[in-house]
């Protein structure tokens, strides 16, 4: 399958807050693997794994290769990682089990390239992200590793739809969300518009400034 990235586990025999706190002492994180019409499966794994995926990015669209010794490996999406509130260590992961030939819901990131080209950005223009993920709908075994949006052409106030994006062969966009929608833009320098508001404001202050003055002729 696409992405595949083998992460060791571990099977765990319990359930239940009791259980996953026994196994948090060890330090290891309970993860449960639901879906694909079969019961869940209880298992824990190694936090730094969990770690290193999350700095990776693009976890949301990577399938994992979960490799228990005397099982079978199961192939899955991480579905939720929860942190804890004041170390920010994952302290449980849910996972759910993929099959090539049924299509599921992925966050797939965007890849912004040819940004140092952009005519709009070397005349001072700033690139305006309006989405860093599109939520899609693909196989498996076809989810890609990102969307790529090209920028080299574009000049101050050009954008990037979706029918722009390269490598959105085989997906669907999840609903809601429309093929005409904005992902990105090159809005005009933001020290022109500041110097604008500034002279408009400067003006209007001189404009009352005069017309208060003893004598002042009104319009």
């Amino acid at each position: 399958m696409a992405n595949l990235t083998t992460l060791a586990v571990s099977t765990r025999a319990k359930a239940g807050k009791g259980a996953a706190r026994a196994t948090r002492r060890e330090g290891l994180v309970p993860a449960v693997i639901y879906g694909g019409k079969q019961e869940p499966s209880i298992i824990a794994l190694d936090p730094r794994v969990i770690m290193k995926e999350l700095h990776r990015g693009g976890w949301s669209s990577r399938v994992y290769n979960l490799a228990a010794e005397g099982a079978e490996p199961v192939a899955a999406l991480i579905r939720d990682v929860q942190l804890h509130p004041v170390s920010d260590a994952p302290i449980h992961v849910d996972f759910q089990r993929v099959a090539a030939g049924t299509k599921v819901h992925v966050e797939v990131s965007i890849a912004f390239v040819g940004e140092e080209k952009s005519p709009g950005i070397k005349r001072g223009g700033v690139l305006n992200v309006v989405r860093h993920y599109i939520d899609v709908q693909a196989d498996p075994a076809n989810i890609p590793e990102h969307f790529t949006a090209e920028l080299s052409g574009l000049d101050i106030h050009d954008n990037v739809r979706w029918t722009d994006l390269k490598g959105t062969e085989g997906v669907v966009l999840g609903s809601g969300q429309a093929a005409d929608m904005v992902i990105a833009s090159i809005a005009a320098p933001t020290i022109d518009a500041e110097m604008e508001a500034e002279a408009a404001a400067k003006a209007a202050a001189e404009a009352e400034a005069a017309a208060a003055k003893p004598g002042a002729k009104k319009k």
